[in-house]
């Protein structure tokens, strides 16, 4: 028992540790996963458009 208190103890401790990100920060960090991920599938969207022109003119 005293070795889970210790445990939570310590836990507690590394969580008072913890700078939590700005309200601005939080902002542009969406702003960049939004962005990459929008880049993102319109890269693939792309691609699969070419390979599967490139496939239908082989096999059909």
């Amino acid at each position: 028992m005293d070795k889970l208190k210790n445990t939570l103890r310590e836990a507690r401790a590394e969580l008072n540790k913890i700078t939590w990100p700005g309200k601005q920060q939080v902002w542009y960090s969406t702003l960049v996963v939004i962005f990459v991920t929008l880049l993102v599938a319109t890269y693939l969207g792309i691609v699969d458009l070419i390979l599967t022109g490139v496939f239908s003119k082989i096999l059909g």
